[in-house]
């Protein structure tokens, strides 16, 4: 295992104990995000708090820039790597370019609204004046079965009003 990929399995593993604490302290989609610069220091980290703060864009990525913008005391994150154990949305995508991440690692692809390949290609897209690298899947089943396990939860606690299980969520 070459050190890029060991280091990448490290801050994965870091990002999913957060998506594990949106999950258990928040009740919110367990996505985790974390920035590290060009040392290798973790300078910002985040959990999907967009219900608990009442705040649309408080998704685990956009929380774990505004940290790293603030520790840095710089809104360009010129150098960082972004880890998110759910490949980022739209929103995120284009928040990660104007801030001039210069790698992302995801783990779980989203075939809905993933905006790092899947849907869209937003970081990779010639019309920017930056460019995002993308590091796709890492420890994709991990980051995959925390989010599985969580909307199966929610389909189990979700009854019509009758006491039957709702098939429409099941």
């Amino acid at each position: 295992m070459t050190e890029t990929v060991a280091n990448d399995h490290h801050w994965m593993r870091h990002a999913l104990a957060l998506a594990a604490r949106a999950r258990d302290e928040d009740d919110e989609i367990p996505v985790g995000a974390l920035v590290v610069d060009g040392t290798g220091k973790c300078i910002g980290e985040g959990w999907n708090r967009n219900i608990t703060d009442h705040d649309p864009s408080a998704h685990a990525e956009i929380v774990a820039l505004r940290e790293a913008g603030r520790v840095l005391s710089n809104h360009r994150l010129v150098g960082c790597t972004l880890y998110v154990t759910l490949e980022p949305c739209a929103m995120c995508a284009m928040a990660m370019v104007h801030a001039r991440i210069a790698r992302v690692v995801f783990g779980a692809f989203d075939p809905k609204t993933g905006a790092a390949g899947s849907v869209f290609d937003l970081l990779a897209d010639p019309r920017h004046n930056h460019r995002v690298t993308v590091t796709a899947g890492v420890l994709e089943a991990d980051c995959g079965d925390i989010l599985r396990r969580y909307f199966r939860s929610k389909r189990a606690m979700s009854v019509r009003p009758d006491g039957d299980p709702d098939p429409g969520v099941a």
